[in-house]
């Protein structure tokens, strides 16, 4: 009985074993846990990345405004700066403006000859229409050419002056007077044919100068020195029609009543 239950006991000990053995392991247990918690990690890092990048930008997003404040500010220090010295050019040039009709005025009554004609038949000057040029070089220029007149009685060297000018400046504001006050020079010195030029060109280039009457004057006078009375006479009368009321047209009046 004994070797019976032995063997019994033994096929069940092994049949348990095999059932044991065949009992599945719980692999699928441990690799879904494992693939939940790496789900959950790389969600994470995600969620971590995604801030940091948030942070970044926004970060760059102050530095941006700010950058455009300190742009903005700057902008408008500038812009205070420029009407400050747009404000302080314009009172320059309006007391250019001044100086240039006081010297415009004294220089024609300097350039009045004192014995080749008589004072009577000067025209004064009319500056209150020039028109002043912002470029200051220019008006260095042409003030230099008046001073050599006006402060320095140099007549025989502002000829070459003013020459110069209106070849460097052909279309300055000033060309008009330029021409004129060059003529004014050339006529004193009885250079009439080169004045001559210079008063035609301001009757034909410049019919908008304050000068083309006084210049239509001179021109006239210019003929009538050389005995050319009958240009003379039609220039006057020309003269006459187009500025009947000019100071140019009074002083006019009476040399053409001494060509009839």
């Amino acid at each position: 009985m004994k070797p019976n239950s032995i063997l019994f006991g033994m096929s069940f000990a092994v049949a348990a074993n095999i059932a044991v053995a065949a009992e599945p392991a719980p692999v699928i247990e441990v690799t879904a846990g494992t693939m939940a918690s790496g789900t959950t990690s790389s969600i994470s890092e995600q969620l971590g990345s995604l801030e940091r990048k948030l942070d970044a930008r926004n970060r760059a997003q102050v530095n941006v405004q700010r950058q455009l404040d300190e742009l903005q500010n700057e902008v408008n220090e500038l812009r205070g700066i420029t009407e400050l010295h747009t404000y302080q050019l314009s009172q320059v040039l309006d007391r250019q403006r001044e100086l240039y009709q006081e010297l415009d005025r004294r220089v024609s009554e300097a350039l009045k000859p004192a014995n080749q004609v008589p004072a009577a038949i000067i025209a004064p000057a009319n500056s209150g229409d020039v028109n002043y040029s912002n470029n200051l070089t220019e008006n260095e220029a042409y003030d230099r050419a008046v001073n050599m007149v006006l402060k320095d009685k140099r007549y025989e060297e502002a000829i070459p002056e003013f020459e110069a000018f209106n070849q460097k400046y052909p279309n300055s504001s000033y060309a008009a007077n330029a021409h004129y006050w060059l003529g004014q020079l050339l006529f004193n010195k009885s250079e009439l044919t080169k004045a001559r030029q210079e008063f035609d060109l301001v009757v034909t280039q410049y019919p908008d100068s304050s000068k083309r009457s006084d210049a239509m004057l001179k021109l006239a006078m210019v003929e009538q020195k050389e005995n050319n009375s009958g240009k003379a006479k039609a220039i006057y009368q020309k003269l006459l029609a187009e500025y009947p009321n000019s100071s140019a047209a009074k002083l006019a009046q009476p040399r053409l009543k001494s060509l009839k």
